[in-house]
Order: structure tokens, then sequence, then C-alpha cells
């Protein structure tokens, strides 16, 4: 973070110091977790639903932050605040007026953490760059991500999540990104929208309404090729995809037995053979994307091609690929689900089965709405036309997943119902045989990363083992 005093702390958050605040000399980093503080982070005492950070002042200091950004008097050198939700954000913006950082903003249903670390590799190659880790796509997470804004800091890459019309442009009104990448509208959180896609549409594109310099959007995808008439007067528009009209794209898209895409990248009248280090032919336009932004600003094609094979995972649960040494793979993409990445994740399971069998171990999906019922329908039909071996559904939303997939015609008890994770583990281990692939996928609230945890910690892992998407 770009050092400051704590007087320059409370003048961006109207706060006033207390406590013995005023001997605090400065401040280079921010945090919400009393356990990930330093000698030199400010400890930011958010109240949530569960636990309230006020609670764990004196312990952040203890272990070593200098102060406290408070509601209430701690006990401990403290900025006070009306709000510290609202102070947090505020700080934020703060540095980003002091950061000649350029930031790029990347939303979208699904893919957005994934074109985010791309971002991050390809961007690197030009400069130093700060991109937020894991998904943090909020209004707790974002500020966090800005506040990591050293002086020498290039570029800063944010990911943009919204659950309503109004979030982005609210995120969007802190980070004021000069370069924002829209990926797709697809049916994450539908439930949360009145109007269903059309209201994901109208608040992805305020992320086009918001950007200064350029607007990155996936032609292959109408409702936000049609995001274009939203850009700014002087905003440049850069569209990608497999279409032909668009301005970055690939060509010849082939998917290895390991599910690696690979394509020829066509963008500034150059054409550059890529193979991604990424399992899933679905992340061929989140690398688009990527190679959009990084072009605007400055890579060269080759390099971009270069950087994007040579990119690997940097975060958790995501199309994470572990051989174990009973011969079995499984595939842990556990971090989050909905229809279309539901969909992705099967295809590439079968792309990858080899001469063994394909088991999905699917749980719900969240913030569908009214939708829900058919969707998890639609996804039990879809796992057994795509050819997958063995459907374990797991859970009560998963439920309708077994029925359809058993309505569907899957064969020979190809479709299991469990109530928990336990009776998952168990069902996978007990038929799980050498050359299988095993999927694990649902929404986050399932927990179903320990379904693959536990399945590699009973076959074992071949070497240090772990290569991911």
């Amino acid at each position: 973070m770009i050092p400051l005093t704590l007087a320059e702390v409370a003048a961006a958050t109207g706060g006033r110091l207390a406590d013995g605040a005023e001997a605090v000399a400065v401040v280079r980093g921010a945090a919400v977790d009393s356990r990930q503080v330093d000698a030199e982070t400010l400890f930011v005492a958010l109240a949530g639903s569960r636990v309230d950070g006020h609670d764990f002042a004196a312990a952040a200091v203890a272990a070593g932050a200098p102060a406290v950004l408070a509601a209430r008097p701690v006990g401990v050198p403290a900025v006070l605040v009306a709000d510290p939700h609202a102070a947090l954000a505020a700080l934020a913006a703060h540095v980003r007026d002091l950061a000649p950082a350029t930031v790029v903003a990347v939303t979208g249903s699904a893919g957005k953490t994934t074109t985010k670390d791309l971002l991050a590799d390809l961007l690197a190659e030009l400069g130093p760059t700060v991109a937020a880790p894991g998904s943090f796509n909020n209004e707790i997470g974002l500020p966090l991500t800005l506040l990591r804004t050293a002086p020498d800091t290039a570029f800063v890459v944010l990911e943009m999540g919204a659950r309503g019309r109004g979030h982005i442009a609210t995120l969007c009104g802190r980070a004021r990104p000069s370069i924002g990448a829209v990926l797709n509208v697809g049916s994450a959180h539908v439930g949360e929208y009145p109007d269903g896609r059309l209201g994901i549409a109208a608040a992805k594109g305020e992320l086009a309404e918001a950007v200064s310099d350029t607007v990155v959007l996936n032609a292959d995808d109408p409702l936000v090729a049609a995001m274009a008439a939203r850009a700014g007067d002087g905003v440049r528009v850069i569209t990608f995809g497999v279409a032909e009209t668009a301005d970055v794209r690939a060509e010849g898209v082939r998917v290895d037995r390991s599910g690696r895409a690979s394509f020829d990248l066509l963008a500034d009248g150059e054409r550059q053979p890529v193979t991604l280090g990424l399992v899933g032919a679905h992340q061929v336009p989140n690398a688009l994307a990527a190679a959009a932004v990084a072009l605007r600003l400055g890579l060269a094609p080759a390099r971009i091609a270069a950087a994007l094979a040579a990119a690997r995972p940097r975060s958790r649960w995501r199309m994470e690929v572990v051989p174990t040494r009973a011969g079995v793979v499984v595939v842990n993409d556990a971090y989050n689900a909905n229809p279309e990445s539901m969909r992705a994740a099967l295809t590439a399971l079968v792309d990858m089965r080899g001469p063994g069998r394909a088991i999905a171990v699917l749980g719900g999906m969240g913030e569908l709405g009214d939708a829900a019922d058919e969707a998890h329908d639609a996804l039990g039909r879809l796992a057994v036309d795509l050819g997958v071996d063995l459907v374990v559904a797991v859970g009560p939303a998963a439920r309708a997943v077994h029925l359809a997939a058993s309505r569907e015609g899957s064969r020979d008890g190809g479709s299991q119902w469990v109530a928990d994770i336990d009776e998952a583990v168990a069902v996978v281990v007990a038929h799980a045989r050498p050359d299988d692939v095993v999927l694990v996928k649902a929404s986050r609230a399932d927990g179903l990363e320990r379904v693959a945890e536990d399945v590699v910690a009973k076959f074992g892992v071949v070497g240090a083992g772990i290569e991911g998407t």
C-alpha cells in the first residue's frame, strides 16, 4: 500500500484519532482478519452477521497491528469513524487518487477469476501488477485489493461481482477503471434479478458505462456485444471471440486428452499459436478477453501468446487437476457453480475421459430463484446427454439432478443420490477405477471441495501432484 499516516487515514475517512493513535507513524496495508496483520497493517473492524471485528481489535494490535479503524473506542490506538465499511471504501478511493496505476476491471457471470488471474500474468510482462487474490470481488474485497497498490504499481486488476443493479456502478465509483472487460451474461445469481438475464446484462453493463479508456466485450454473446452502445464518448470498444467480426479472436480451437485447448490467436494483424495451460475449452474466451486488454496496454501478440501458454492457476478449486496413485484423476472445480459453468466443466470432464470413465460429483446451484428446479433438472439430463458415466448427486438441491439423470436413461445405475459429503466420498472411493476422471462441482455453500480433497487423500497424490486452472 502507498504509505499513509494515521492523520491521512483520518482525513480520508472523516475519522478522528483516539487512544494514542497520534503516536503511530505510518501504515502500509489493511486487513479485516486479525490473523493477517503485521507491524504496518491497519486492522479494519467490520461488524458482520456472525462476528464483530471490534471484538478482535485488541488481538490484532497484540499481533502487531499499529492501529484499528473502528466505529467505537476499543482500548487500543484507533481511527474512529461512523461506519468502518464506508471508511474502508473511502480509504481505497483515496489510495486510488494517489496511485498512478492503470486500473483494469473484469466482470461477467462466469470466468471472472480466471480472466483476472490471466491478466495478472500478462500485465506482469509490462510492469508491477497487483491483482485481487481469489474472488475478492465485492464491497470488501475490492477496496482491500486497491489498498495493496504501491508507489511503483503499474497495473491493478480487479474483479467485480454483482447481485443486483447498481453494485458494479458503486464499485466502479471507488476504483474508476480505465479499462473494463465484460465476459458473458449467464444465469449466475439470476434469482436476485426480477427481470432475469436482461437484469443481469443491465448490471454487468454498468462497467461499460464507467470505464474511461476502453471496454472489452464478448462478440459471441449478444447481450454483451450490445453493451457497446453503453460506452461513453471517446471510449474505445474492442471485441473478442470466435466470431469473424471480433477484433481479437481464436481460430481452430481444439482440445487434447488432458482437457487443454489449443488455438490460433488472431490479433493486431498477427497469427500466434497458443496452447493453454488451463483445463477446458471454456478457458478460450477468458484467454481472449485477457489478450485484448493486454494488447490495448501495449503487449505484443507474440508475448501474449507465450504468457498465455505459460500461465498456471492462481486461485484454488477451479478445475484443479490432481492425478492420484490409484490412477484416478480428480478435478476439483468446487468453488462455485451455475448452469453455464456446470456445462463447461462437464464438457471438459468428457474431453478428459480417455480409456476410463467420467464420474461427476455434483451439488446444488445456488441463487437461481424460481429457475432452480428447472436448472437442476436440465443439469441431470445434460450429464447423460454428454456421456457422463456416473453422476453422484449430493445434498437436497441436487436430488433433482439425480432424478433427471435417471429419467434421461443413465445406464447401469449411472446416477446415485447421496445426502452428504461423507457418503459422496464413500461412493467415489468404492466405484472409481484406474483411468477414471472424477469431477467435483457445486455452488460454494455446498463445500464440495472436501469431497475432492478426501478422495485424493484416500487415493494418494502422484508426486507434488496438484496442477490446476
